[in-house]
């Protein structure tokens, strides 16, 4: 099974063959200023299994972090992806810009030692004070 994703101005899309089973929240402080919310919710995949539709010529890249490359289209911003730069197997997807439901929910809250102060988490998931 296939699912798709986009960003906002539908310029860019993707396709991914199946997530690895793994989505979370995350709350560190890179992720807020991201997205301008109070976490961001990935959800991983195989980088063998992802391929981009359309747009790719879009695509802009932010390193945040030592390893790991933020991308988006630099047409409408959206944020698609954090990718590693190393030769990790693993990626992941920013689950705003899916076009289909993966079947999976998140199963954490990581990073919750720098999460934004005036936010609460309120569900049950387990919470890391990293990832």
């Amino acid at each position: 099974m296939t699912f798709r994703g986009s960003c906002l101005c539908r310029e860019v899309g993707y396709e991914i063959a199946a997530p690895d089973g793994q989505a979370a929240h995350c709350h560190c402080s890179m992720c807020r200023k991201w997205s301008g919310a109070p976490l961001m919710t990935y959800a991983g995949f195989a980088k063998q299994g992802f391929r981009w539709t359309r747009g790719e010529a879009l695509l802009a890249r932010f390193a945040s972090s030592e390893g790991i490359a933020r991308v988006f289209c630099s047409r409408c911003g959206s944020n698609l992806a954090a990718w590693p730069s190393d030769p990790s197997p693993q990626a992941w997807v920013a689950m705003g810009t899916l076009d289909d439901d993966l079947g999976v929910k998140p199963s954490v809250h990581m990073f919750v030692g720098s999460k934004a102060p005036w936010f609460e988490i309120t569900d049950g998931l387990p919470q890391r004070e990293e990832s």
